[in-house]
This record gives structure tokens, sequence and C-alpha cells, in this order.
């Protein structure tokens, strides 16, 4: 088994166990579970959940251990681990993660809050969400001569910052009473924060490669930004999915019903026409239920400005020495 082979395992697992902890059970089996040809059943002692979180940890411990073996005998390696001896480049990777699970997290669940929570056409929802694509436009256009006057580190932080401030208060602003169109105030300022951070971001993680290894550096924050993208939507998914389980609460069977079609069955409720009370209720709850999966990104992008904030105490300590 080589490296590829390892990491897939390892990464597909961690991201099962995160999707299905919610349906499956986090620790004690909530059903009985199919997996591929095999049935992992409800009087089993343990979730299948926990299982696949460990084997998924495991698979990815053997795989640094694989790719440091290959490095020591020279040969070639998936992901080249003396890069982490750089810390602006360790640090950075660490926030890449975080702001893309953060981030993730927020591109998933706000279209579903939309279209089932809100009502609104997909449409409708793309043009609500082209807010951020606005704010990203205006904001990268001057991140390059706002990093020439201030530094890119402070830059990645600013934009950081305006990413979480957006969020909390989009949270927030989930009420069946707010206009629609007024979310896209905070989604404007989410969109600046991420045009200021992104490109930015990229060009300070790879500050301090050396060119011979820019290659091997540049593929491997890719990576590390496409892996948090996958367990950010997990994430994500796992937070909407108990949130609906705690929040909905109409007594009727449409409760699992929108918590397992994620609110395609409140959509096809209110399409049907008639039921406007409990469309009401399901959508209020599904609200609910959003707004612990913003927190949630929030909590990630907290994490990354945490590293973004180190990063600029090494630019500056750099700064210092050279």
């Amino acid at each position: 088994m080589d490296g590829f082979q390892l990491s897939a395992i390892g990464i597909g697992a961690v991201v099962f166990a995160i999707i299905e902890g919610p349906s499956m059970g986090w620790w004690e089996p909530a059903r009985d579970a199919t997996i591929l040809f095999w049935t992992w059943p409800h009087s089993a002692v343990v979730s299948p959940v926990p299982v696949f979180g460990l084997l998924g940890l495991v698979a990815i411990a053997f795989f640094l251990l694989w790719e440091r073996h290959r490095d020591r005998v020279r040969r070639s390696a998936l992901l080249d681990l003396s890069l982490f001896s750089l810390p602006r480049f360790s640090w950075g990777n660490v926030t890449a993660a975080m702001v893309a699970v953060g981030e993730f997290a927020l591109i998933f669940v706000l279209p579903l809050y939309l279209v089932s929570a809100r009502g609104l056409s997909v449409l409708e929802s793309g043009f609500v969400l082209a807010a951020m694509a606005i704010g990203a436009f205006l904001a990268g256009a001057q991140a390059r001569h706002l990093a020439a006057r201030i530094g890119p580190p402070r830059v990645v932080l600013l934009g950081l910052v305006l990413e979480v401030a957006g969020i909390a208060v989009m949270a927030f602003l989930l009420d069946p009473s707010v206009s629609v169109w007024l979310m896209t105030i905070p989604l404007v300022v989410y969109g600046l924060g991420l045009g200021l951070a992104s490109a930015q971001l990229t060009s300070l993680v790879l500050a301090d490669v050396p060119p011979s290894q820019s290659g091997q550096g540049s593929a491997t924050q890719s990576t590390v930004r496409q892996v948090g993208m996958a367990i950010g939507t997990a994430v994500a998914g796992a937070l909407l999915s108990t949130g609906l389980g705690y929040y909905l609460s109409t007594g009727t069977p449409l409760d699992d019903a929108t918590r397992v079609s994620a609110g395609g069955a409140l959509q096809n409720l209110r399409n049907q026409g008639g039921h406007e009370d409990l469309v009401a209720a399901l959508s209020d709850q599904f609200a609910q239920a959003t707004q612990v999966t913003l927190l949630g990104s929030v909590v990630f992008l907290l994490l990354g400005v945490v590293g973004a904030v180190i990063m600029l105490r090494l630019s500056r300590a750099r700064d210092r020495g050279a």
C-alpha cells in the first residue's frame, strides 16, 4: 500500500465518520447501517462512526510515516515533510485549512436555508449569494495595493476578521421576519474579507519556500485547502443534521423527513400549499439549525484568525532579523 492509498483511506474514513455521525450515532449505533455490502447491526457495542474515524486517523499517521521513510531513502514522496520545518509554511497551512472548513460550511448550508426555509427559487438564491462575489471582486482588485502598504499578513488578518463579522451577523439575521435582501449586506462584508484574505494567504504561505521546492509547496498548500473544503462540507452537514434533530419539534413525520432530506421535504410541502402554519414552524426551526451551522463556521474562521495572528508575529520577527 503506497502513500496515495493511505491518504485516500485516511481522509475518506474521517470525512465518512463526520458525515454519518448524526445518522449512525456518534458512539452507540442509532440504526442498522449498510456500508457497501456489509451491514453493521443496531445491536453492536459501538457505532461504525468512531471505528471509521479511528481507522482514518491511523491511516493518516501511517501515511506520514511512509512519506518520512521515502524521504530518508531518497525516493520521491507525495508530501515533503521538510517543508513543515518552515514556521510560516506550517502555520499558513493550518490557517488555510481552518479557513477552508469555515468558508465551505457557509457555502454548503446557506443555499439550503434560502431555498428550503425562505422558499426562494434557485435563481433567486443565486442572486443573494452573488453578493459574496461582489464583495470579493471589489476587495480582490485592491488587495495587492493594500498589501504593499500594510503588508500581506495584516491584509490576511483584516480579511479573516471581515469574514468572521459577516458570517456572525448573518447568523443572527436568520429570522423569518428579516428581508432576504438585507442578508446581502453581511454577505458583501464576507466577500470583502474573502477577496482580501485568499490570494494574500497563498503568497504568504509560500513566502519562505525555496524556489527548488516551490512546486511541492504549492501542491501541498492546494491539497490542504481541498481537504479543508471536504471536511468543511462534512462538518456543515453534520452540524445541520444535528441541529435539525434538536430543533425540529412539530410532532409530525415531517420532522424526520426534513432532517433526512436537508430541507427538501419542507420545500415539497410548501409547493403543495395549504399548510402555512406547519411550513412556518418548520422554516423557523430550520433557521435555528442553520444558525448553529453558521456559528460552527465562525469557530473555524476564528481559529484561522489565531493562525493569522501567529503568522503576523512570525513575519515581524523575520523582518527584525533581516
